[in-house]
């Protein structure tokens, strides 16, 4: 065959490819739906970025101005709500139980006394640590609190004669908090920027899985040449899921007002290689898994383990070797790691180059499997076309 004949015959598959996608509901609702609508939800769902008025219950043993003036402050603060008095440790544990509050603030008799000593005096503070957005808000409240009003106590009682310097005797070495990359501290900028990158790799799990497993069971016939084949069905995801990728990574974020510092020419670089090795991936997969109902079962369960193996919500360096070996397999680890480096911080395609190798390979590793899986499929299915010709040329001999 001529160029001229193997575009045709590419430009020929990529039309019937996308035919079959939008003619597949369930196609349609992965390759379209799916990443228009699940971006959204996400981004909704964690829009407010942090936990705010988290109900807690304060057990008071003092009974004193001092503690009632810590839990005045604690009350005052956005992150926590006083909700609930209760008379002893055992009574405040039964509105956790209930999940009514998420915390107990505990004052012990002697609170005021030992301060009164000149001695430390202590605040318990029991947190549900089930809830990590909960017990941070909890814990961080209290701390700010103790330490401001241990500020004010170590003023008063240290004699200073202006405020300056009994800012300097509470304070001999004071600090500035400056956040840096997350500058709302939230966790939609902390955990979205992986999740809208991972939904792109699993929405073409779907997508290739469903519309391969549909061809199979109908028995469609192969195309001759399996890298024309291959083209043709790669550019017609790809057309459609550029399109998506950018929707997913630049226009949703900034929708919601989240950290976007990526620079839109090494976006382009970045992501090419990273979406034609999802497209591999998922023809890849595609094969191995051969029903419809197994590829949706498949992507559904490694959604959540491929999030933490890209190492954006548990450290990298503690995940085991393993594990690590097996994240290195999945395009989602690199693309994810680079584009929160992009998105976050303003990393250039420079700063993310393992990153972008990785991709690369992959992309190439990938594309020459499912060429191979491609070509074994196409085998047999030959294989099975003579079988069925000479079973037929056989019963047409009987016949006769």
């Amino acid at each position: 065959m001529s160029l001229k004949d193997h575009i045709k015959n590419i430009a020929d598959i990529w039309w019937q490819e996308t035919v079959a996608i939008f003619k597949d509901s369930g196609a349609v609702l992965f390759c379209i739906v799916l990443p228009l609508a699940y971006p959204i939800l996400y981004s909704w769902i964690y829009n407010n970025e942090v936990a705010r008025e988290v109900p807690v219950v304060v057990v008071d043993d003092s009974h004193s101005a001092l503690s009632r003036e810590f839990v005045q402050k604690v009350d005052a603060s956005p992150d926590v709500s006083v909700a609930f008095y209760a008379g002893s440790i055992h009574e405040a544990q039964s509105y956790i139980g209930h999940g009514d509050a998420y915390g107990i603030l505990y004052f012990p008799h002697n609170f005021a006394t030992t301060v009164g000593r000149h001695e430390q005096a202590h605040v318990s503070v029991y947190c549900d640590m089930s809830y990590m957005l909960t017990y941070k808000a909890i814990f961080q409240t209290a701390q700010s609190v103790s330490t401001l009003m241990g500020a004010k106590i170590q003023a008063v009682k240290g004699g200073a004669y202006t405020n300056r310097e009994a800012e300097i005797a509470a304070k001999p070495l004071d600090f500035d908090e400056v956040p840096i990359f997350n500058t709302t501290c939230g966790y939609g900028n902390f955990v979205l920027p992986g999740v809208l990158v991972l939904i792109i790799q699993q929405a073409l799990l779907l997508s290739v899985g469903l519309l391969s497993g549909t061809q199979r069971e109908k028995h469609y016939p192969m195309v001759k040449h399996v890298i024309d084949a291959y083209f043709g069905k790669g550019i017609a995801f790809l057309l459609i899921f550029a399109v998506m990728l950018a929707y997913c990574t630049l226009a949703v974020p900034r929708m919601f007002g989240f950290v976007m510092m990526v620079h839109f020419s090494d976006w382009m670089v970045f992501m090419t290689p990273y979406l034609i090795a999802c497209i591999a991936f998922a023809v890849v997969g595609s094969e191995i898994i051969p029903f419809r109902e197994a590829v949706m079962l498949t992507a559904v369960c490694t959604s959540v383990p491929f999030l933490f193996l890209s190492g954006i919500s548990w450290p990298q360096s503690a995940i085991p070797g393993f594990w690590q070996g097996i994240s290195y397999c999945l395009p989602s680890t690199f693309a994810i790691r680079g584009f929160v480096r992009m998105s976050s911080m303003g990393a250039r395609i420079g700063d993310v180059l393992p990153e972008f190798r990785a991709l690369i390979i992959l992309a190439i590793i990938y594309s020459l499997a499912a060429l191979g899986v491609m070509y074994r499929r196409h085998l047999i299915h030959k294989y099975f076309e003579n079988l069925a010709e000479k079973l037929k040329k056989r019963q047409e001999e009987n016949n006769i």
